[in-house]
């Protein structure tokens, strides 16, 4: 039996490099970063290194690098803090409907408030209409908000367009790039986005680092208050390894993505053709070619998700079903639920996302082994027995 890990979209392994990089600053480079005297000297200019292999990875400027726990803070950041920055102007937030839910839980906790979230539909693909964007506009909006790539179903959206049209009324734009970030290409400058929010571990860095980039001169409300770190946007003593981590993951990504893009493309595009080929009754969800590269994701009918998560797993195959956030929550995804999906086979979904580390074989070993799990299932449903019964009526 073979051990085949497919779920990069929830967290990638680290790096050997990456994790060479870090260890100095688990041991003798132990100092505060904050501190004057020589312990403080070598971490401090590790954290502006990284600063800057980051901003290189994004094609912004290393003073508009902020370092965070995570990406999900990162969006948090970037959702209050620009809101609440900005709320003398107006109270109005416009995001989309298959935001992450660090995004969406945010603009829950802005309501409170007293804020107004406006949500802009998805197409049956999981894009974004810019059209869609600039009709929910209204004097009093504040703050766009539309992810680059859906991590559930991999799609990439038109940030380019959306963010002609925020830039058209000078209305700030953040994208969660979360998914995106170290797997495709990049650069804040040419999507012409307001702010950034990107994590390590989504790209073989560590877990627990994330950055929010900011554009210059751009206003917002730290989340965190205490001391001067970031510049006084963040407080708190930095994760000195894992920003150093991150930034090497950065660095790496960058001088590898033409050849991680072209792997990951090979093994998505075979498993996305051959397993529905392979199986009745299975819907690809996401785009079927604008999407990220190393991203599979399915809806098979009749059967629930967790139950091919579990089979799948006592074979060595280790995938999600919906995100990493949702995959725990029994309960369709809003995602596809969005999408115009029904709520019984959005039950069905399945997320399997590649790594540089996968092979063909892996790609061999999955379509041999999901088809007579599938089987199996739908052989204990009664939601099959049913649709079986009346096909033969």
């Amino acid at each position: 039996m073979r051990n085949v890990y497919l779920d990069h979209a929830a967290t990638t392994p680290l790096l050997p490099e990456v994790r060479e990089a870090m260890l100095p600053y688990l041991g003798d480079a132990f100092g505060n970063p904050s501190c004057l005297h020589e312990w403080g000297e070598a971490p401090r200019n590790a954290v502006e290194t990284a600063r800057e292999q980051v901003a290189r990875l994004v094609g912004g400027k290393p003073e508009e690098i902020i370092f965070t726990g995570n990406g999900s803070e990162s969006n948090n950041f970037a959702v209050k803090g620009v809101a609440l920055a900005n709320q003398s102007k107006g109270k109005h937030i416009v995001v989309s409907a298959i935001e992450h839910f660090s995004v969406l839980h945010s603009t829950q906790t802005l309501e409170k408030w007293g804020f107004e979230v406006s949500q802009v539909p998805v197409d049956k693909y999981g894009v974004v209409d810019p059209d869609d964007v600039r009709k929910a506009l209204r004097k009093d909006t504040v703050l766009i908000s539309v992810m680059h790539a859906n991590g559930e179903v991999g799609t990439l959206e038109p940030i380019k367009d959306i963010a002609r049209v925020a830039k058209e009324n000078n209305i700030p734009f953040h994208t969660d790039a979360i998914a995106s970030t170290g797997n495709v290409p990049v650069n804040v400058q040419d999507l012409g986005v307001d702010a950034l929010s990107l994590a390590g571990n989504q790209f073989y860095g560590p877990k627990g680092i994330g950055a929010l980039w900011l554009r210059k001169g751009m206003r917002i409300l730290p989340l965190l208050d205490g001391g001067i770190q970031e510049g006084g946007r963040r407080a708190g003593t930095e994760n000195v390894p894992a920003i150093v981590g991150l930034g090497k993951a950065a660095e790496m990504a960058l001088k590898e993505m033409e050849a991680r893009v072209k792997l990951l493309t090979s093994l998505r595009d075979r498993l996305l053709k051959e397993l529905p080929a392979k199986l009745d009754h299975v819907v690809v969800t996401g785009h079927p070619a604008n999407r990220l590269p190393g991203h599979t994701s399915f809806c098979v009918e009749f059967i629930e998700g967790e139950g091919m998560l579990m089979l799948l797993n006592a074979r060595g195959i280790g995938v999600s079903s919906g995100s990493a956030c949702t995959s725990r929550a029994l309960k369709a995804s809003h995602v596809l639920i969005a999408m115009g999906m029904s709520h019984e086979i959005a039950q069905g979904s399945i997320l399997l996302s590649f790594g540089i580390e996968n092979t063909g074989e892996d790609v061999d070993y999955v379509l041999t082994e999901f088809p007579p799990i599938v089987n199996r299932l739908r052989q204990m449903s009664p939601v099959y027995a049913k649709f079986i019964k009346e096909q033969r009526s």
